[in-house]
């Protein structure tokens, strides 16, 4: 009886067992992988659609949402001491694009079909012959205005820096501010590179920085006169994400900034002016130029040390599937893809400001917002330092020249520690 009862028990126990055994195989064997997001409207509609691509493949996402400066430093320090466990990730290929390919972060994107893309969008990602970023957004530099404000003071929309201008100075009154963009020193970079370009002078030339020059000096004392003077409180601390709100508060009148905050100003669930008092114009002109920045905001990368390559694959592919591309422009998002802006249901909804712009600045923008080097980061950070200064005076310092001049020889020795000095 006692051999027979433990008989009965043994194949209880191992009845109990068996299937058990069995589930923790299968969630073993599910694949998952590790992504790495934006805080950027196009990484928000990702995050929205995940769920899909899991119930779809099988794959399980592990997904962090990071801060853009967050994400770069996340990466880098990961990759740096080699502990990342990251498989797919957004990057900024005029950020840490150039470093990411030298240090060799990013794997080799070989059978991805870029026929879709811009070259150049692609070539900004491309080294001796290979590609690793796929192109997600391309921005450029817009003015978003106060229809109603401008209606109000007389203005007709800038067409030109004087007319940016007198029009910011007619409309800084009652506790809205004439005009914004970004003023926190490293973040300040891109956007004051428009400015830069449009009064005659680059960041870099010939591999050798030149933000030194006079007609960058004058840009930035321009770009300073106008936050200093007509700039929201605080405005040396508000990068877009702090500039925007003001806006959607309808706390300033003006703002430039990248197109891609378009379909967050006019969504009435994010913002307090109605949608037919919003507009978006080409950057105003400057006294040497009409050439707002045009680039390759975001964009895609497998890490070079996945070890999950298949499932990776798949997700690169379907977060940049042409339908999704598509749906990014309907939400206002500006895509990389070709065939999303010649999309008829696109076409049929965007707004005419958005088409206007892009076509401009694809015919007369610089494809660069930033200095094109390794140490971009600290590069801006020097950069930024000018920026702090000529809007914390208005535009008026004495300081400024030689202020320029000692952060271009500091970038100067970042090109040269890199090797990309003079090149």
């Amino acid at each position: 009886m006692k051999t027979k009862n433990m008989f009965v028990v043994l194949l209880v126990l191992l009845c109990l067992t068996v299937p058990v055994f069995a589930q923790g195989t299968s969630e073993q064997a599910k694949p998952e992988i590790r992504v790495l997001l934006a805080n950027h409207p196009y990484g928000e509609l990702l995050k929205t659609k995940i769920p899909e691509f899991e119930a779809q493949t099988g794959i399980k996402v592990n997904y962090e949402s990071l801060q853009e400066s967050q994400l770069t430093n996340k990466l880098t320090t990961e990759f740096a001491t080699n502990s990342s466990t990251v498989d797919v990730f957004m990057t900024r290929p005029l950020q840490e694009g150039l470093m990411f390919i030298k240090n060799g972060w990013y794997k080799g994107l070989d059978n991805y079909d870029f026929s879709d893309y811009p070259s150049n969008s692609v070539d900004i990602g491309r080294k001796d012959g290979v590609a690793y970023i796929v192109p997600l957004v391309t921005e450029w530099q817009v003015l978003y205005y106060r229809k109603d404000l401008l209606k109000k003071a007389g203005l007709s929309v800038p067409t030109n820096f004087v007319e940016l201008e007198a029009a910011a100075k007619a409309m800084n009154k009652d506790g809205v501010s004439g005009f914004a963009s970004r003023g926190k020193g490293a973040s300040a970079v891109t956007q004051l590179s428009s400015y830069v370009y449009n009064f005659g002078g680059r960041y870099l030339e010939s591999g050798k920085a030149v933000f030194d020059s006079p007609e960058a000096l004058d840009a930035i004392r321009f770009y300073g006169r106008m936050l200093g003077t007509y700039g929201p409180q605080g405005v040396t601390s508000m990068s877009w994400e702090n500039v925007m709100p003001v806006f959607q508060a309808g706390k300033t009148a003006m703002w430039t900034d990248a197109s891609v905050f378009y379909g967050q100003i006019v969504d009435p669930a994010k913002t307090q002016i109605p949608a037919e008092d919003i507009g978006v114009a080409q950057l105003p002109r400057g006294p040497k130029g009409d050439s707002p920045f045009i680039v390759v905001s975001w964009g895609m990368a497998m890490s070079a040390k996945t070890k999950n390559q298949d499932a990776a694959q798949k997700f690169l592919d379907w977060a940049n599937n042409k339908d999704l591309a598509k749906q990014g422009m309907l939400s206002n998002i500006t895509m990389a893809r070709n065939s999303a802006w010649a999309d008829k249901d696109v076409r049929a909804v965007m707004n005419p400001g958005l088409v206007e712009t892009q076509a401009h600045a694809a015919k007369n923008g610089y494809p660069f917002d930033r200095p094109f080097m390794s140490s971009v980061g600290q590069a801006r950070d020097l950069i930024g330092e000018v920026i702090i200064e000529s809007i914390n005076t208005k535009g008026t310092s004495s300081k400024l020249p030689a202020l320029a001049a000692e952060k271009a020889k500091a970038v100067d020795e970042l090109l040269k520690a890199d090797g990309e000095y003079g090149l």
